[in-house]
């Protein structure tokens, strides 16, 4: 399971650095991305390295495994129930149908909510700092963390470890 950590710089050639320090350490570039305020990311910042500005994903995900959870519970209850007559097929078709309303559900209100990270470091991003987030596993993540810090100059490595929604 791939854990995704921050890091904070003062511009695009720090970044950049950063970027390259990760990738040296064994970081694929897939799981290097950018955050920055509009105006650096729309100037800079190539479509392929910024991060998705909503929750979106993540609420899908999460959406789709409760509402799988709660649509298996409710067909596993109707079986139980002999007057309704439901076969297991019934309730598997219940476990379908309650993972799709509920990641649709969840998406919507993902879709209304910044990033996680977004909504912790505002502050920073507002000043103009541009965050690094790396995905990988804890050993990649140690590892990129110090060739990061060994290599680079005034990158402060932020309090979020998170799983990553895309793992």
């Amino acid at each position: 399971m791939k854990t995704r950590h921050v890091f904070s710089t003062p511009d695009l050639v720090a970044a950049q650095a950063t970027m390259d320090a990760a990738r040296e350490a064994g970081v694929d570039d897939r799981d290097i991305l950018l955050i920055a305020r509009s105006d650096i990311e729309l100037a800079s910042i190539p479509n392929e390295r910024k991060e998705a500005d909503t929750d979106l994903m993540p609420a899908a995900l999460r959406g789709a495994g409760y509402g799988s959870v709660a649509g298996l519970l409710a067909g596993l209850t109707a079986v139980v129930i002999a007057p309704i007559g439901l076969t297991l097929a019934g309730a598997a078709a219940a476990t379908v149908a309650g993972g799709l309303v509920g990641c649709w559900a969840s998406a919507l209100m993902g879709s209304a909510l910044p990033d996680p990270i977004r909504r912790k470091f505002d502050a920073l991003i507002q000043q103009g700092r541009i965050l690094v987030i790396i995905d990988g596993d804890r050993e990649l993540l140690a590892q990129a963390e110090a060739r990061v810090l060994a290599n680079t100059t005034d990158v402060d490595v932020l309090p979020f470890d998170a799983l990553s929604a895309m793992a």
